[in-house]
């Protein structure tokens, strides 16, 4: 399967929302933990927007998850 970019930042987007969910954050509450902006976090989720390196590491200690976990294919 080839998958393009944007399929990719969907996929990282979709499992970032469901790690969040498990923790029990919102957009919010995980804004505030990654001292990332809200409307940041959702544009993420939504696959919308391109992250850095950084910030995908960020988010991936803050979720307690491997850089992998949030690009593997549910």
């Amino acid at each position: 399967m080839n998958t393009t970019s944007n399929d990719k930042l969907q996929i990282i987007g979709e499992n970032i929302r469901k790690y969040r969910g498990k923790k029990g954050w919102s957009q919010e509450d995980f804004a505030f933990e990654t001292a990332l902006h809200r409307t940041y976090i959702g544009g993420i989720e939504r696959g919308e927007r391109n992250l850095t390196v950084l910030n995908l590491i960020i988010i991936a200690e803050k979720l307690e998850v491997t850089l992998n976990d949030l690009y593997t294919m549910a």
